[in-house]
């Protein structure tokens, strides 16, 4: 949790005295102005530049105004914003919330409302960087279980093999080595030997001069 004395608040507002007024309020409060914008786009930089733990932001400004800055930031610097405007209107605040705008305070803003709408934005934005820290996260897992699934193949049902070559007859009716067909329906690779049984079978000389040989040594 951050103590009052901790927080450092970027102030963005182009009237002076309401920007001075605000700076009174967060003296008195014990939170730390660590920088002042008189436009958004100042203050898009100004957050890069200082990265501050809350931004207090007025909505009309020249150059950019509050919503697009803060539309800004959260993509560049994600930051607690809250807004400050002249009029409350249901259309801003339901704006505001989808520029990622944390709080919303109305001028002239009052001490007890700038604190309150400071803990409050930061909670918010901790509770939004979680959950964004767990969808990315799910996303990463979830490639990653696509990709596994995606090198996956299994042989399953009937196969139907030739009882004399041992051959395997595939979906297209075409007869194929039991090696090669296996190798194409799934991950398995072959390396060829011979197994005794086979070896005595095959090359029965070799096998008993095998046995004389290491016989007479």
């Amino acid at each position: 949790m951050y103590e009052p004395a901790k927080v450092r608040v970027l102030v963005a507002e182009d009237d002076y005295l309401v920007s001075e007024e605000i700076a009174r309020e967060l003296k008195e409060i014990g939170h730390i102005q660590v920088g002042q914008a008189s436009n958004g786009q100042e203050a898009v930089e100004l957050v890069g530049k200082l990265r501050p733990d809350v931004v207090l932001m007025d909505i009309k400004m020249p150059v950019l105004d509050g919503l697009e800055a803060a539309r800004q930031i959260q993509e560049s610097w994600p930051t607690p914003v809250i807004v400050v405007s002249a009029h409350e209107s249901h259309d801003l605040v339901a704006k505001a919330g989808t520029v990622g705008v944390a709080a919303y305070l109305t001028k002239p803003p009052r001490r007890g409302d700038i604190e309150r709408a400071i803990a409050v934005a930061l909670a918010r934005h901790e509770d939004v960087m979680n959950i964004r820290r767990l969808c990315n996260e799910a996303e990463s897992r979830n490639r990653e279980l696509q990709e596994a699934l995606g090198k996956v193949k299994l042989l399953s049902g009937l196969l139907p093999v030739c009882a004399a070559c041992r051959k395997i007859r595939d979906d297209h009716g075409y007869w194929t080595q039991i090696e090669a067909y296996i190798r194409d329906h799934s991950e398995a690779e072959f390396t060829h030997g011979i197994c005794p049984a086979c070896m005595e079978r095959l090359y029965p000389d070799f096998v008993d001069g095998g046995e004389e040989t290491a016989e007479q040594g």
